[in-house]
């Protein structure tokens, strides 16, 4: 089972394609609706979550966009195969994981989602059925991954899983006392990790602006697990620690959330700590805490991302601003990261800090606050957690939104797909349509 020398492995996109001609495209014989979508209201085709075909020697899965990553672990996880970028949560269906182009720890090393892709299956407004690739279409390929679904509906995909040798991650977890200090151990440490992810405390100030914990991790090999761990070196325990990194559940006050911070910070007595978690409590963090943002209507999801060159300046800039604020998020995660796959794809070479931010009559001018800091230091914000981004701030921030446009309008005319940006949380795209 061992493909890490395959090429297929190691570049997906110097896979070869048949090229064809540009729109308009060939009528698949199947036809799709452009009204389904899925639970999360992805454009997800219904009953598509089977898993189609599987090749063990170069780890290429073709499947239907339904299928979720709970259900490729499951399936494929006890054969040693996992996907090789992680979303935050296992019921993310694998057409969600390419719509939204989505990140894990491992993104500043092995990219987003996206780069892991081959080749997509399409249904257009039309009715239309495309296969698209890098070589193929490749202009409608390059629109839907990252495209939140606005060019249609994906029906099947080819992607690539990894082989690893266990289901367990090795961490070190640092304690770092300010910014600096943080960003100096990413850069590094990060070298020779495959995962970092740090929780960042938005309540330090002065001194101990930016204060961290920050947790670097690669994959244990069976001899690096516990004795009870190897009998099943690919289970995926139904029993999950607690990650120092993963963001608290709920809004708190000014008070409850500053006594959280200092016990979880100093909680580690040690400056460094190492760990094994399974990677149901590393990865999936929010899936162990019963966390599940996504139906909690008091919480606002916003990431953003600054450029290496001012990382420091922009980074402290936006922690200074948070402590100022009493509706401001007490914690945040902190990322290193590379640019996203797709035209409308986040990040941008730099740092990414996530944060959950409580909704409140105050909450849309502490947001547009952030975005003009974060538009000062030519950073951007993540589309797929945004609702009210203004048009003109966000042509500035995804220099090839105007590409992305003409596909859309080219394959979706009369907008059959203006529903799915409200269920997306994206109906800037649209005012950024008639701007």
């Amino acid at each position: 089972m061992n493909s890490k020398s395959d090429p297929a492995m190691q570049n997906p996109a110097a896979q070869p394609e048949s090229r064809s001609s540009a729109l308009p495209f060939v009528r698949h014989p199947e036809t799709h609706s452009p009204e389904v979508r899925g639970a999360s209201d992805a454009p997800i085709h219904p009953r598509s979550n089977r898993i189609l075909h599987f090749n063990e020697r170069t780890g290429l899965l073709c499947c239907e966009a339904g299928v979720t990553i709970e259900e490729l672990l499951n399936a494929f996880g006890p054969q040693g195969w996992f996907p090789i970028v992680h979303p935050e949560t296992q019921s993310m269906t694998v057409g969600e994981a390419v719509a939204f182009d989505v990140s894990g720890y491992n993104q500043y090393r092995d990219g987003s989602f996206g780069r892991y892709v081959r080749r997509l299956s399409v249904a257009l407004a039309s009715g239309e059925t495309v296969l698209c690739s890098r070589e193929q279409h490749s202009d409608l390929f390059w629109a839907t991954v990252g495209g939140m679904g606005l060019t249609g509906t994906l029906v099947e995909i080819e992607l690539f899983l990894r082989p690893v040798e266990t289901a367990y991650c090795k961490t070190l977890t640092l304690k770092t006392r300010d910014l600096l200090e943080t960003l100096a151990l990413f850069e590094k440490r990060t070298s020779y990790c495959q995962y970092a992810v740090a929780w960042v405390d938005c309540l330090a100030s002065g001194d101990f602006l930016g204060r961290s914990l920050l947790t670097l991790g690669n994959d244990a090999t069976v001899e690096e697990l516990h004795r009870r761990q190897r009998v099943r070196p690919f289970a995926l325990e139904t029993h999950r620690q607690s990650v120092p990194f993963a963001l608290p559940s709920g809004g708190w006050n000014r008070y409850a959330a500053g006594l959280w911070n200092e016990l979880h910070y100093y909680r580690q007595r040690a400056p460094q700590t190492e760990a094994i978690f399974n990677f149901n409590s590393f990865f999936y963090a929010n899936d162990a805490s019963g966390h599940q943002r996504d139906g909690n209507s008091e919480l606002i999801r916003y990431q953003c991302a600054i450029p290496t060159s001012v990382s420091r300046e922009g980074l402290t800039c936006i922690l200074k601003f948070l402590g100022s604020k009493g509706n401001a998020p007490a914690s945040a995660v902190l990322q290193r990261v590379q640019k996203g796959e797709g035209w409308l794809s986040f990040p941008m070479p730099g740092y990414s800090l996530t944060m959950d931010v409580s909704l409140s009559a105050e909450t849309g001018d502490l947001l547009a606050q952030l975005d003009r800091i974060v538009l000062e230091y030519g950073g951007c914000v993540k589309l797929t957690e945004d609702s009210r981004l203004h048009p003109a701030v966000l042509r500035r921030m995804y220099p090839n939104f105007d590409r992305w446009l003409q596909v859309k309008s080219l394959v979706d005319p009369d907008h059959h797909y203006p529903a799915l940006s409200e269920g997306l949380h994206f109906p800037s795209v649209w005012g950024a349509m008639a701007a």
